[in-house]
C-alpha cells in the first residue's frame, strides 16, 4: 500500500476514519499492537474558527478559517496587507494591527495561529520582523484570544507532509485543503496554512 503523508493521515482522522494502513503493514502492525498509533490521533477534532497570520510589515497574510468536524475546513475571509515601502515603519504596523482587529471584531474567532521566525538574514530584519509580530500579537491580545505559535518546518509537515515545501507547493495544498476556487496569494496561503497546523495538530 502507498505510503500516506502526514496531511492525508489528519485528514481521514479528522473525518472520523480509522489510521489508514495501519494494521495492513509490519510497522503498522506494530504500532497498533504498541498503542503508538492510536495514541498520536487520540484527540477531539478542533471545533471553531481559527485565524492565521503570517507576519510581515509589508506584506501580512491573514486567513480565517472555519473547523467543523467531519467536514472539510472552510476558508471565510483572507486578505494581505499590503504596505509601501514609502511609508513610515510606524504607520505599516499601524495598519498590520487594524487589520488583525477588523477580523477578530468581524467574526468569532476561537484561536489565533502565528508562524514563528526561526531565521532571519541579519540583526535589522530580526527587528523590523519582530515589531511586525507584535503589532499583530497586540490586537489580539487587547481582544482575550489564545496565540499559538508554529515553527516553519512544523506547519509544513503537518499541511503538506514534507518540510522542505515550497511556498507554491503549500499554496497549491492549502487550496486543495480547503477546496478554494480562485488561487491564493502566497502570503495568504502560509497564513491558512498555520491556521490548519493549529487545529490538525491541536489538543485540548
Amino acid at each position: 500500500m502507498a505510503r500516506m503523508t502526514v496531511r492525508q493521515m489528519w485528514a481521514a482522522k479528522l473525518k472520523g476514519g480509522a489510521l489508514p494502513g495501519a494494521g495492513q503493514t509490519a510497522a503498522g502492525r506494530a504500532a497498533v499492537a504498541s498503542g503508538t498509533a492510536e495514541r498520536a490521533f487520540r484527540r477531539t477534532p478542533f471545533t471553531g474558527r481559527v485565524l492565521g497570520i503570517d507576519p510581515s510589515l509589508r506584506g501580512t497574510g491573514l486567513a480565517l478559517i472555519e473547523f467543523t468536524p467531519g467536514r472539510q475546513p472552510v476558508l471565510l475571509r483572507c486578505q494581505t496587507v499590503r504596505v509601501a515601502a514609502q511609508l513610515p515603519m510606524a504607520l505599516a504596523l499601524g495598519e498590520i494591527h487594524r487589520a488583525v482587529a477588523a477580523f477578530l471584531d468581524a467574526a468569532e474567532v476561537r484561536h489565533v495561529a502565528l508562524e514563528q521566525t526561526i531565521f532571519v538574514q541579519n540583526f535589522q530584519t530580526a527587528q523590523i520582523l519582530g515589531a511586525a509580530r507584535g503589532a499583530a500579537i497586540s490586537a489580539v491580545a487587547l481582544r482575550g484570544r489564545p496565540v499559538f505559535e508554529y515553527a516553519p518546518l512544523r506547519v509544513k509537515q503537518a499541511v503538506v507532509g514534507a518540510g522542505r515545501a515550497s511556498k507554491e507547493q503549500m499554496a497549491r495544498t492549502v487550496m486543495a485543503l480547503l477546496g478554494h476556487g480562485r488561487t491564493l496569494a502566497l502570503d495568504e496561503a502560509d497564513a491558512a496554512g498555520v491556521a490548519l497546523c493549529h487545529a490538525f495538530t491541536w489538543r485540548e
